[in-house]
């Protein structure tokens, strides 16, 4: 800090030093006591000397105050130090147009937002009624080709119920309850949610119940066994799927087709889909994103252990409660 404050009044030093020497010269031309030219020189250094610290101490007082600023400038810039100067008023002036101009596209930006998000809420909601009404008629009239388009019509669910859960997410009107919750009975809820899946696809179910209750929120936990119950369910052809628990740890382990070794570091970022991904060509790359930032809200830790022909196991970690605020 001292020597950038010394470089930016390098030409002034220079100045001052030139001053002394030109002093100097004259007073030894004219032959002057050298005793005058040693007291004049001294005066004037331990003026200098005073005026630089003088402007030193002012200058770092400055430098702490727009540091300071540095986090709440995002949201004021009424708190900038008056401008020293006319060419300090023309950078607060810039500093003023620039952060009004801010402000308009950060307004406009949340306007548009907030208008899709509605949007898309609304429809999710509306599709509902036809689905509902679709789900009736295939269960009243009886068909063989009705049970494989009952399945394709709960994938058509569950990508609005995934909708939905993606739009309340970072929704300022999304509750977390905390509570002691027994963990079997979120296990069965989302293992009845997809039982008929299991049956047409002929995959065994082996749930070990565990007696734990856990410290979480059941609607968005629940809905995150959901989704790792249909990832797996998605990608195992045949086999079993297993449900089970080491201490806090809740474990789904499957017999699928795996996940390659370089794809595992990406699987919860937005939009990844990896290979299985490109090969499924039906895959959106959502779902193990929401799963993360849920479990990142509850508290939770998720870690996925795979290989290729041999399967995928997830892990849940469940005795954390550090709740995530954004």
């Amino acid at each position: 800090m001292f020597l950038y404050y010394l470089k930016r009044h390098i030409k002034i030093i220079i100045l001052l030093c030139s001053f002394i020497a030109v002093f100097a010269l004259v007073f030894y031309l004219y032959r002057l006591p050298l005793n005058a030219i040693g007291y004049a020189t001294i005066i004037c250094l331990f003026i200098g000397v005073l005026l630089f610290g003088i402007g030193y101490l002012s200058y770092l007082k400055r430098h702490r105050m727009l540091t300071a600023m540095f986090s709440r400038i995002t949201w004021s810039i009424e708190e900038l130090p008056l401008p020293k100067g006319l060419l300090e008023q023309d950078y607060q002036q810039l500093i003023h147009n620039l952060y009004d101009e801010k402000m308009r596209i950060a307004s406009a930006a949340d306007n548009d937002k907030s208008e899709l998000v509605n949007y898309y809420t609304l429809w999710a909601h509306q599709i509902k009624t036809p689905i509902a009404a679709m789900r009736l008629l295939l269960q009243t009239n009886e068909n063989p080709q009705n049970n494989a388009l009952l399945v394709e019509l709960f994938k058509i669910e569950q990508y609005v119920e995934m909708v939905l859960q993606y739009l309340r997410l970072d929704s300022s009107s999304s509750d977390y309850v905390l509570k002691n919750y027994q963990l079997d009975e979120i296990v069965r809820q989302a293992v009845r949610k997809y039982a008929q899946l299991f049956i047409l696809k002929k995959i065994r179910l082996d749930f070990q119940t565990s007696g734990i209750d856990v410290l979480s929120d059941e609607k968005w936990l629940t809905y995150v066994v959901e989704q790792l119950l249909s990832n797996s369910l998605k990608y195992t052809v045949s086999g079993s799927i297993s449900i089970y628990s080491e201490g806090k740890t809740l474990i789904i382990e499957d017999t699928g087709i795996g996940i390659a070794a370089e794809d595992l570091p990406r699987v919860f970022e937005k939009g990844f889909t990896g290979y299985n991904g490109r090969a499924d060509k039906k895959s959106t790359g959502i779902g193990l994103y929401l799963v993360k930032r849920i479990l990142d809200k509850l508290g939770h830790t998720i870690t996925i252990e795979s290989k290729i022909g041999k399967g995928t196991k997830v892990l849940i970690g469940l005795d954390t409660v550090t709740i995530a605020v954004e």
